[in-house]
């Protein structure tokens, strides 16, 4: 019977009863046949991932250099401090991390270390700069001993290619380093072409990728650029780089110009009629250009730095190479790159008269202008280069003279360092560190890079076949496309803060035009805004020049009360006599 035709307001009780019963019945027979159907069978749970042991025995090493690029705002500098938790991850935390990961390194066990501490001990491990919080590098250099792809030493003789009067027994480890003839032995083969037999193991096409495998297990923010498989003997990243080049950037304005100046006619005109008196907020590059020269020569920097007692340093002689206030090229710009050939919309682009575009446009945006202090020389002080680019701000404010820059050097006429501020961390750049040949007056690099994406002909006249470990340096995992995800993610917060800047300073009425801005500028008339390269400029009161600002304490007394306390510290009879005088070995 059709359910749609059943009337239950006819049926009698003892239908509806009968009817009920059936139902209950229909439903038993339902749920016994659907408990004999198998169950559905249930995911096994993963076994937990158990680390297989690691034995370093049986791993070549060799050691290398490797060059790297990282932006520091999300870091505490460069350098990880030992028992002293910092707010922020260090780039070098990262480093260990990365290189502890992938298995590259056998640091020497120490028990002692917590569980957030490490010690490059046993790795050979040297830094080219230690960067401060919030500084960039993109041609940071350390050098470190490594695994290998290498077959072990007993493998060597077959490595070599031995010929005809050659034995085994020839062949000694005589170095300190068990690996050590290996590093010799690489950098034989790599700069030298004498033979045409190719050895069975080559020392960079079979060798492990050594960036590709650190980029996949470091943050986007820090890139592996290349390796050296060739460092020199004795080879230190510190010790051995002989220049270090850093850049400092600032926009021209500094910053947003004062908005009476700027958009009332009458003040414009006053300005013209004045001399043409710079707005607030525009720095004089010429002037600062003057100064900034200034820099160049041997000279003693004491009072371009802080101090730091715990290193006891009473040399403060650096050598200036280079110093030079220059306009950023419009096309070396962030990511100008795409305008490049190579880069462009089209892959053939040319024009109707057969001329071929360059990729560049003549639209390049000219305000507000990029411009950097580039700086070369042989080492630098802490903080040295801020300091020096704080005088410089100064100077292109019109609060100080070029020639403040040559009396601050003079230490017999200022032996002591003036209380003032050093500029902000953000805009500087350790741009590159130069290693060059042992012995020469040359300032060029001479260590023989192999960059990621570099073709394999490109590395030593060796041609061989593509890498399938690596993807090159542009597609999915290079190290262009994931920075241009860093890049493209802060440009939009760019554009987007650009473009309500403009809405916020050209909306609604012009109040300038009724001198209400001009009397708000009066009332702050006392305060003088100055520079020193963050996002704003600090409202200082009356501005007080550096020279008769109050001076810090003699560098020779800032060491010898250091060197005390120190020694008070070390000696546990000596602290409870009072703090008297303690004779130190320094």
């Amino acid at each position: 019977m059709d359910a749609q035709e059943l009337n239950y307001e006819s049926w009698s009780s003892q239908q509806l009863i009968q009817r009920v019963t059936l139902l209950e019945q229909q439903l038993r027979e339902l749920t016994v046949r659907s408990n004999k159907s198998p169950p559905s069978p249930r995911p096994r749970p993963k076994n937990p991932r158990v680390d297989r042991e690691f034995d370093p025995a049986r791993y070549s090493t060799r050691l290398i250099a490797i060059k790297f690029a990282y932006l520091g705002q999300r870091y505490n500098g460069f350098e990880h401090h030992a028992n002293n938790k910092t707010p922020l991850p260090t780039v070098e935390d990262e480093l260990w991390k990365a290189f502890n990961k992938a298995r590259l390194i056998f640091p020497a066990q120490n028990p002692s270390l917590g569980a957030d501490e490490f010690d490059w001990e046993g790795c050979e491990y040297s830094k080219c700069g230690r960067t401060d919080k919030g500084v960039s590098a993109f041609g940071q250099v350390i050098g470190i001993r490594v695994r290998s792809n290498r077959p072990l030493a007993k493998a060597i003789p077959n490595i070599l290619n031995i010929h005809h009067d050659s034995t085994v027994k020839d062949i000694e480890v005589t170095s300190k380093h068990p690996n050590q003839e290996y590093d010799d032995y690489a950098k034989s083969i790599v700069t030298d072409s004498v033979s045409g037999d190719s050895p069975s193991f080559h020392p960079i096409h079979d060798e492990i990728p050594y960036a590709h495998v650190l980029n996949r297990l470091l943050p986007p923010d820090i890139r592996i650029s290349a390796w050296c498989p060739t460092p020199p003997a004795g080879f230190s990243a510190r010790f051995s780089c002989k220049e270090r080049r850093y850049r400092y950037f600032f926009t021209q304005p500094a910053f947003t110009p004062t908005v009476q100046s700027y958009r009332d006619p009458i003040s414009l005109d006053k300005i013209a009629r004045s001399g043409g008196v710079k707005r607030e907020g525009w720095l004089d590059v010429e002037a600062m250009q003057d100064g900034a020269k200034r820099f160049v020569g041997l000279h003693d920097f004491r009072n371009f730095c802080k101090v730091d007692p715990s290193k006891q340093i009473d040399n403060f002689d650096r050598r200036i190479f280079h110093a030079q206030i220059k306009e950023v090229d419009p096309e070396s710009e962030p990511a100008a790159y795409v305008r490049s050939p190579g880069f462009q919309e089209y892959e053939r682009a040319a024009a109707t008269d057969g001329h071929v575009s360059n990729g560049t446009s003549s639209s390049v945006s000219s305000s507000p202008k990029i411009y950097m202090f580039e700086l070369h020389g042989s080492a630098f002080l802490w903080h040295q280069v801020r300091h020096m680019m704080a005088i410089l701000f100064l100077i292109g404010q019109g609060l100080e003279s070029p020639d403040v820059v040559s009396q601050l050097l003079d230490i017999r006429k200022n032996p002591q360092k003036p209380m003032y501020m050093m500029a902000e961390d953000v805009p500087l750049v350790l741009w590159d560190c130069i290693f060059p040949l042992e012995g020469s007056d040359s300032r060029d690099d001479a260590l023989e890079w192999v960059y990621v994406g570099d073709k394999p002909e490109q590395v030593d006249g060796i041609i061989s076949p593509p890498s399938v470990k690596t993807n090159g340096k542009f597609g999915m995992g290079g190290v262009v496309d994931d920075m241009w995800k860093v890049w493209r993610r802060r440009k939009m917060d760019e554009v987007l803060a650009g473009m309500l800047l403009n809405v916020l300073a050209t909306q609604g009425n012009d109040a300038t035009h009724h001198g209400h801005n001009l009397q708000h500028r009066n009332k702050r008339s006392q305060t003088q805004k100055v520079y020193y390269g963050g996002d704003a400029p600090r409202h200082r009161g009356k501005y007080v020049p550096v020279l008769d600002l109050p001076r810090m304490e003699a560098v020779e007394a800032i060491n010898k009360r250091y060197a005390e306390r120190k020694g008070f510290e070390q000696r546990g009879h000596v602290r409870g006599t009072g703090f008297r005088q303690v004779e130190l070995n320094l």
